[in-house]
C-alpha cells in the first residue's frame, strides 16, 4: 500500500511513520507549512507547524529513508480554519481550530491531493482506531484512554476513513510511543506536546480577537438585564468563563458568577450563577455522519471531557441531543461527538443550548 504520512514533527507522527514503513508499506513524509510567517524557534512559537517541526519530521524522515516533502497549505488554513475561527467568535461563538483542521486541511485538501497523487492512504498520529465491523469500516476510540483522539476525528466522512490509516490506536499510552521513538533515536521523543492554537503561537487569544475583530468595551449584565459591570471585549469572553470578570455589583448571596451568554449582537456578556451553566439539551444542524447518529448512547462535547449519556432524535431540520446528566458550560459552536460504546458515530456542530432548569 502506498502511504502518505502528515509529519508534524512531533512524536506520535514520527511513530506512525516508523510503524507505516516497518509494515511495509510504500511510505512518504509530508509536513505541511499552515502560515508564511512562521515562527523559527518554538521559543517563540508554542505550536505544531514551526519551522523547526518541520525540521524534526526531515529529521526522523532520514533516519527512516523515506522520501519528505514540505507543502504549503497556508493559502486553504487561512480561508478556511482561521477565517473560521474569527467569524465564529465574532458570532458570539466558541470553535475548535483543531477539530476544523482536521475537517478541512487534513482530511480534505490534504486528503484530496494524496489520492490524486496516487496514495492508497494517509497516515496520522492520532490515538484513535480503524475497525471493520458488520456493515462496514467503522471509527473507534483508542485504546489509550486519556490520550484518545477520536473526538477531534468525529467530523470524518465515510470516503475518508475509508483512506485513513492509524498505526497508533492501540498503543496503551504515550509513554510507551515516547519510548519506541527513544529507541528508534528520534529527536522527537521528548519533545513536549502541542498545547496552543498553532496560528496564535504566544498563546493571547485575546489580543488575536482585538487585532482581527476589534474588540470594543460593553456591559456585563445579569439574566434580567441588570447592568453588573463592564467587560473589554464580549468577543474574548468564554461560556462558564468565572475569573476577570471585573464585576463592580456582588451577588446577593456572596456566590461567584460565570459567564452564561456572549450576545455578540449587543456587545453584551450575560453572568449568573454556577447551576445555570447546566444544560439538558443541544441542538445543531450541521453534522457529519459515520453511522446513525439517532443510536449514539453517549455524547462528548470537549476532546477531554467526560462522556454523558444521551438520546438523539431529529427536530425538524436540526438534531436535538438530550442528556441524561446536565454538563456545564457547553456553549454555541462546539462540537458534539456521538458515540455508541467505543464506535464514533459522528459530530453536530451545536447551535443551540437548552439549560437544564428550562427542561
Amino acid at each position: 500500500m502506498k502511504v502518505l504520512v502528515a509529519m508534524s514533527g512531533g512524536v506520535d507522527s514520527s511513530v506512525a511513520a516508523a510503524r507505516a514503513v516497518e509494515a511495509g508499506h510504500e511510505v512518504v513524509g509530508v509536513h505541511l507549512a499552515l502560515s508564511r510567517h512562521r515562527a523559527s524557534l518554538r521559543e517563540g512559537s508554542r505550536g505544531c507547524c514551526t519551522v523547526e517541526d518541520a525540521m524534526d519530521a526531515r529529521r526522523v524522515a532520514d533516519l527512516l529513508g523515506i522520501p519528505f516533502y514540505v507543502w504549503d497549505f497556508s493559502e486553504r488554513f487561512a480561508e478556511t480554519v482561521v477565517a473560521d475561527f474569527a467569524a465564529e467568535y465574532a458570532a458570539g461563538r466558541t470553535p475548535n481550530p483543531c477539530l476544523r483542521c482536521n475537517e478541512e486541511i487534513k482530511f480534505a485538501a490534504l486528503l484530496e491531493r494524496a489520492l490524486a497523487l496516487g496514495f492508497d492512504a494517509l497516515a496520522t498520529g492520532h490515538y484513535a482506531s480503524r475497525m471493520e465491523g458488520p456493515d462496514g469500516l467503522e471509527l473507534h476510540r483508542a485504546a489509550a484512554g486519556p490520550k484518545d483522539q477520536s473526538y477531534v476525528l468525529g467530523v470524518l466522512t465515510r470516503e475518508q476513513l475509508a483512506h485513513a490509516y492509524f498505526p497508533l490506536g492501540a498503543d496503551a499510552s504515550k509513554a510507551e510511543v515516547r519510548a519506541e521513538a527513544a529507541r528508534r533515536g528520534f529527536v522527537t521523543a521528548t519533545k513536549p506536546d502541542s498545547t496552543d492554537i498553532c496560528f496564535i503561537p504566544d498563546g493571547d487569544t485575546r489580543g488575536w480577537l482585538d487585532d482581527k475583530l476589534g474588540l470594543e468595551s460593553g456591559a456585563i449584565v445579569d439574566r434580567d438585564g441588570a447592568v453588573l459591570g463592564q467587560h473589554d471585549g464580549a468577543l474574548a469572553y468564554t461560556v462558564g468563563q468565572r475569573r476577570g470578570l471585573g464585576l463592580t455589583v456582588p451577588s446577593p448571596d456572596g456566590r461567584p458568577r460565570f459567564v452564561l451568554e456572549v450576545r455578540a449582537a449587543s456587545n453584551e456578556v450575560v453572568v449568573g450563577p454556577r447551576e445555570a451553566l447546566a444544560i439538558a439539551e443541544l441542538r445543531g444542524e450541521r453534522g457529519s455522519e459515520l453511522g446513525d447518529l439517532t443510536t449514539a448512547t453517549e455524547v462528548q462535547v470537549r476532546a477531554h471531557a467526560e462522556p454523558v449519556g444521551c438520546r438523539v432524535d431529529r427536530d425538524g431540520g436540526a438534531w436535538r441531543i438530550r442528556l441524561d446528566t446536565p454538563v456545564e458550560g457547553v456553549a454555541p459552536g462546539q462540537s458534539a461527538v456521538l458515540y455508541r460504546g467505543t464506535r464514533v458515530l459522528g459530530q453536530v456542530t451545536i447551535d443551540h443550548t437548552v439549560a437544564a432548569a428550562l427542561v
